[in-house]
């Protein structure tokens, strides 16, 4: 047995009341629990001790004797077999009823109420520039949180739930069916093992309320639609004391009217009229951090691409920075006037002659079609 003094090692004053050590108990066991600190032998005793100490704590005949007399008012009182000669039986056998199945187990001994809370989810859109350069949005998660008034217990504050006296704390009952024994979840707790005979006012006994959370997200640069961020603890309040759940934030980026997005590359359509698609010039091209110029050679085609590298998005796990792709459409002059379509004839005319070289795609399309038809017959 730990001759540390078992107030000490929980961190409760002497008159702590039993909701507050267990409540002490709780969280300190959570830390130092051997499933959570595995080949740790430091915690594993830490763990051995805070449960000896709540065991004498919890038990009113054992923390009468322990107050008057200390350790040697408790020793030899059954303390023995999980304590003295090292960590034997899981956790939930021994305090079930603080813990139930946070860790698994309870060896079809009792079943606890405890549950962890549900996770949730919040859909989260964002605009292209708000995903590539990271922000801070302030959510409001509508969730159940543990009820303050009772400190999830669900009971008034002052009184604490009982032992149902139907299942014996049990939260099953046994029915004899003929030769059949059907074991069904008690009717009188539901499964709970305990009975709140005066609930709280605030929660209505459910240990819970509702209540809208305000929360700030830092959303990290480069995230993508699909992305998820984990906000450990901001989900619902577990039931009857039991850990909270996780917050899911789920990212959507929204269409861009410029850019289109490809993991960490962008592609943009720029329009270039046809005089400077043939003789050549410079562009204004947007990107994600102001205007760029852009050289486009004489000659230039419709669907031309051009690379401009370092301009796209640095990925949110890490990697080289992308490109923005620029794909240059040809655009067909419109609302000519009489003077404008003259110019035009002349220059067909100009060119109709040296037509195979001064289209060159053209002419080799329409040999492609001619060689196919004459091949048909």
């Amino acid at each position: 047995m730990s001759k540390k003094d078992y107030y000490e090692l929980l961190g409760v004053p002497r008159d702590a009341s039993d909701r507050d050590i267990k409540k002490a108990y709780r969280r300190l066991a959570m830390k130092y629990h051997p499933d959570r600190n595995p080949d740790d032998k430091d915690a594993e005793d830490k763990f051995k001790e805070l449960s000896e100490a709540y065991e004498v704590l919890s038990d009113a005949q054992k923390k009468a004797a322990y107050d008057q007399f200390g350790h040697a008012g408790v020793d030899g009182q059954g303390m023995g077999g999980g304590f003295r000669g090292g960590f034997e039986g899981n956790f939930s056998d021994i305090f079930g009823d603080v813990f139930g199945d946070i860790f698994g187990g309870g060896g079809g001994q009792r079943r606890s109420s405890v549950q962890r809370g549900a996770d949730l989810r919040y859909n989260l859109d964002l605009t292209l520039e708000e995903a590539v350069r990271g922000c801070e949005k302030s959510l409001r998660v509508p969730t159940l949180v543990s009820c303050e008034v009772c400190d999830g217990s669900g009971a008034k504050p002052g009184t604490s739930a009982k032992t149902c006296g139907t299942c014996g704390g049990m939260g099953q009952v046994r029915m004899q069916q003929g030769f059949f024994s059907v074991q069904q979840t008690c009717p009188t707790c539901h499964g709970a093992g305990k009975v709140i005979a005066d609930p709280c006012n605030a929660c209505h006994g459910q240990g819970r309320v509702e209540k809208v959370k305000t929360l700030q997200v830092k959303i990290p640069a480069g995230v993508d639609t699909g992305d998820r961020i984990r906000l450990s603890g901001e989900g619902e309040a577990g039931a009857n004391g039991g850990p909270a759940g996780d917050l899911y934030v789920q990212v959507s980026v929204r269409e861009h009217p410029i850019f289109q997005r490809d993991g960490k590359h962008l592609h943009c359509e720029v329009p270039i009229s046809f005089v400077d698609a043939a003789l050549g010039g410079e562009l204004d091209v947007p990107t994600l951090d102001g205007r760029v110029k852009l050289k486009v050679p004489a000659e230039t085609q419709t669907g031309k691409l051009f690379r401009l590298r370092g301009k796209g998005i640095t990925p949110v796990r890490g990697g080289s920075v992308g490109d923005l792709m620029v794909r240059v459409i040809v655009e067909t002059p419109v609302s000519l006037n009489s003077r404008q379509k003259e110019l035009l004839r002349e220059f067909q005319e100009a060119t109709e002659e040296g037509k195979h070289k001064h289209s060159p795609k053209r002419h080799g399309f329409f040999d492609s079609v001619k060689k196919f038809f004459e091949d048909m017959t």
